[in-house]
């Protein structure tokens, strides 16, 4: 099976090659613009693995650049993690989001369609389900007032697959709704991307206790939880690139409907605090942080209800909060030598 991974250089997607690759796949092509990553991802990839892979500098915007690679890589199974995922940032740039992540997503599904592409697995979000009611979510949550332009990127990515699907019966479809990927590899070599100033959480107290920033900040102390912050369904990045694997399996089997959305999260709702301490705790170093104001865009609590992914990937969450702040300790301190 020919199998593409769109921003395979990046976080989650190097983690599902690797995934991939341990699981016997061989015929793996990545295509990335390096905007959120690096291509050295690339040979680190093959040092843990011992595996190499075909990768393309390509920007999913450009249709005809897309079509080229098409044309010549008979393609099967395409997983697309290629998308801006900054909450911040995409209030910031709202332009920018609608502009990468909804244009490169139709640029794809036209090549789908012409090239005869069977199977796809949509990146999608958590951040679909806005500030819910009810907790936890379940994938027949309704989709929430979006918080950001971000998480409505991700609404109207599976409105366009869930349309698409439906004049496209051939093409097999699941949207993995993440929770929170955190975390890195167990070698220390793949972990999130390293920048100057990070807005998730865990790369934000890795850099604190490394002495690249001088204090973290919680953004929101009077927030209707236990201990006053955020509260979110961390997941360790490993354990969502194995679902992409199960997932490739359940697209085969899948009969009736062409489309499926499965929530990825472990089921257990996290405070800011609460990872906070779990880090202290695990690696020794006490942080600087400071409460601050709310952040704009921010969700109060969610958290997974993940029994579907239990049944029909035959998954589950095999990393807890000290497994994931312990593997992203080791990547930033693996950063400075």
């Amino acid at each position: 099976m020919n199998i593409l991974v769109t921003g395979g250089a990046g976080y989650i997607g190097s983690h599902t090659i690797i995934e991939l690759l341990n699981q016997g796949y061989k015929s793996i092509y990545s295509i990335d613009n390096y905007i959120n990553s690096d291509e050295s991802n690339y040979s680190k990839i093959e040092e843990i693995t011992g595996e190499s892979i075909t990768y393309l500098n390509l920007d999913l915007k450009n249709v005809d650049s897309l079509r080229s690679f098409f044309k010549e890589y008979r393609i099967e199974t395409v997983i697309h993690f290629a998308a801006l995922k900054s909450v911040p940032d995409s209030v910031q740039n709202p332009e920018l989001y609608y502009d990468n992540n909804l244009f490169s997503l139709i640029n794809l599904l036209t090549c789908i369609k012409e090239f005869g592409v069977k199977q796809l697995i949509f990146s999608s979000s958590c951040s679909i389900y806005g500030n819910p009611e009810v907790l936890p979510v379940n994938e027949q949550t309704p989709f929430g007032i979006a918080e950001s332009p971000y998480a409505t990127t991700k609404q109207m990515g599976e409105m366009i697959l869930r349309d698409f699907s439906k004049i496209n019966p051939q093409v097999k479809i699941i949207s993995l709704r993440y929770f929170n990927p955190v975390g890195a590899h167990k070698s220390g070599l793949i972990g999130e991307a390293f920048t100057k100033r990070p807005n998730n959480l865990l790369p934000i107290i890795t850099q604190t206790a490394a002495g690249l920033r001088t204090e973290l900040t919680v953004f929101g102390s009077d927030y209707n939880t236990n201990d006053g912050s955020c509260i979110r369904d961390y997941i360790h990045v490993v354990d969502v690139a194995t679902a992409h694997v199960k997932a490739i399996n359940y697209l085969s089997t899948m009969v009736g409907e062409n489309f499926d959305v499965i929530n990825l999260g472990t089921g257990t709702g996290t405070s800011v605090l609460e990872m906070i301490h779990s880090f202290e705790k695990v690696s020794g170093v006490k942080l600087n942080y400071i409460l601050g104001e709310r952040r704009v865009g921010d969700v109060e609590t969610i958290y997974a209800d993940n029994s579907k992914a239990k049944k029909l990937l035959k998954w589950n969450a095999e990393f807890n909060i000290d497994d994931m702040v312990d593997s992203a300790w080791k990547w930033q301190q693996n950063m400075k030598i």
